[in-house]
């Protein structure tokens, strides 16, 4: 049974039971009473609502019964006619300072104990929660965005009138997969969608992407987390073979209808590993060629400091997370935002409750967000962090191989130089960059296309190229305990984002950890 069927359901036998009070959690008023005016005739009872603008008018006949706009106000009138009739409903629409023990929501409280004395009963619509001694009158609803299946009937109901009026590229197959681009937002959101689509005068396949990129604005200015525009030269990475065919192999599973099945959508991985060598890029890399909106999650800005503030924040944050999937959440340097629950820091058990929400949501969530965390230093992550079902894989960023190497000095030579170099001179430079990881091999390259700018291309020469190359000086030469130290960590806890063994020069060895592909 769809979300809105349930609704349905439950508010008809709230309703014939005579519920004094019920609260409908929601943000789509017009659906809601479009509803509520199909239950009130099914069940044949009257039923007022009151609105700020237009006052109290019959739901059913859409005449006015009071021009009083206010609340108080409008609930005067409402008591008067609990004392004059029996089985009236009256529906509030906007309702504020009904969350605590204020003057209205006391007032509302005198009202429902009325209206239960007349068989009567009081609907309010609200995005908020209600006083708990208010609400405990009576029952509450929520009614959440269209879920696929409705999103689907939507996208139908909109399309068919103009089946014979404009070209229509979509199937069913095309139909589906916009419904689970669109689910989470409201129906009057997905209608302006689609309105947008038909006013171009035909729908493509393209338009797809286009579903894609509306939802994405209708969340723009939500706080919470931060929207990253992906330019063209973030689709490149060099080398990581493992991890690219593993990420081809789950891409289809992230829009795919998975409910027959009992699984969920991909969750996400987690790249640990050498610093420099990718791991950031990689998840600019997946939302460019995914073709999905990428949103950064900065931990170490969730914490606040008052009590609470921090939890709601992150709350807040994952939530927007889900609204705007499917999308790819970026969590980078992820060990700082939860490195005091792994620490025992003494902030009053923020950064536990912290790890507790995240870790919660991470796993039990169903919205297609596929989370990227990056970390460098693994010793700080939690434990708890690294079992098997929170993230999908857990990879393993080693400093690059000498393939991966050429690959990569070939992919920044020509972004910057628009040329290739010659196999000699290629040979040469990966032999001098053996222990450079892939931001140190940007840099010599950066160093040699200034020059380029500055003084011509004809400047750039092999002795520049060599030159530039020995200038560099890599974190393996300077601290190669650390990166032993981190290899030594992700030998026996990740799967190589390369493909072959963790430290080892020879292509050919066998991982210790494999995945599927």
């Amino acid at each position: 049974m769809s979300h809105s069927a349930q609704f349905r359901d439950t508010l008809v036998r709230y309703l014939k039971a005579r519920i004094p009070f019920i609260s409908i959690r929601t943000v789509e008023r017009g659906r809601a009473l479009d509803i509520l005016r199909d239950v009130a005739q099914s069940i044949g009872i009257p039923v007022y609502v009151h609105t700020l603008s237009k006052g109290m008018r019959d739901l059913a006949q859409n005449r006015a019964v009071s021009d009083e706009r206010s609340v108080i106000g409008a609930l005067d009138f409402a008591t008067q006619q609990f004392m004059q009739r029996q089985n009236l409903t009256v529906v509030f629409t906007e309702v504020p300072d009904i969350e605590d023990d204020t003057q209205i929501a006391r007032h509302f409280q005198d009202a429902v104990m009325l209206a239960a004395e007349n068989n009567g009963a009081i609907i309010a619509i609200t995005t908020k929660s209600i006083w708990p001694q208010l609400q405990r009158l009576g029952m509450s609803l929520i009614l959440d965005p269209p879920n696929e299946d409705e999103m689907l009937q939507i996208i139908r109901e909109n399309l068919a009138p103009y089946r014979s009026q404009i070209p229509n590229e979509w199937d069913e197959q095309d139909e589906r997969r916009a419904a689970a681009i669109l689910a989470g937002i409201t129906q009057m959101e997905a209608e302006n969608v689609i309105a947008t689509l038909l006013a171009k005068g035909r729908i493509t396949k393209d338009d797809l992407n286009e579903v894609a990129h509306a939802k994405d604005r209708i969340f723009a200015d939500i706080s919470g987390i931060e929207r990253v525009h992906v330019q063209g030269q973030d689709l490149h990475v060099g080398g990581l073979s493992g991890l690219k065919r593993w990420l081809d192999r789950e891409r289809p599973l992230l829009t795919a209808d998975l409910r027959d099945r009992g699984i969920r959508p991909p969750r996400g991985i987690l790249l640990v590993g050498v610093p420099g060598c990718g791991k950031s890029l990689s998840a600019k890399a997946i939302a460019a060629q995914w073709n999905l909106p990428l949103y950064r999650l900065d931990l170490a800005n969730i914490h606040g400091q008052y009590l609470g503030q921090s939890e709601a924040r992150l709350k807040d944050a994952l939530a927007t997370a889900d609204h705007v999937s499917p999308c790819v959440l970026w969590i980078d340097e992820i060990e700082k935002g939860l490195a005091g629950a792994a620490q025992g820091a003494s902030d009053g058990g923020t950064s536990t409750r912290l790890v507790g929400h995240f870790l919660y949501w991470l796993q039990e969530a169903r919205s297609r967000v596929f989370v990227v965390a990056t970390a460098n230093d693994v010793s700080k992550l939690p434990p708890e962090l690294l079992r098997r079902g929170r993230f999908d894989e857990l990879f393993f960023v080693d400093l690059p191989s000498p393939e991966e190497r050429w690959e990569i000095i070939q992919i920044y030579v020509q972004r910057g130089l628009k040329r290739s170099l010659s196999d000699a001179l290629m040979s040469e430079l990966v032999s001098l960059s053996d222990g450079f990881a892939g931001a140190d091999i940007e840099a010599a390259v950066r160093e040699v296309v200034k020059e380029a700018i500055l003084k011509g291309d004809h400047a750039v020469t092999d002795e520049l190229f060599k030159r530039s190359f020995a200038n560099i000086v890599p974190l393996s030469k300077t601290s190669p305990e650390q990166i032993e130290a981190i290899r030594a960590w992700g030998r026996e806890r990740a799967v190589p984002a390369s493909g072959t063994p963790i430290g080892s020069p020879d292509a050919q060895a066998k991982p210790r950890r494999e995945v599927l592909v």
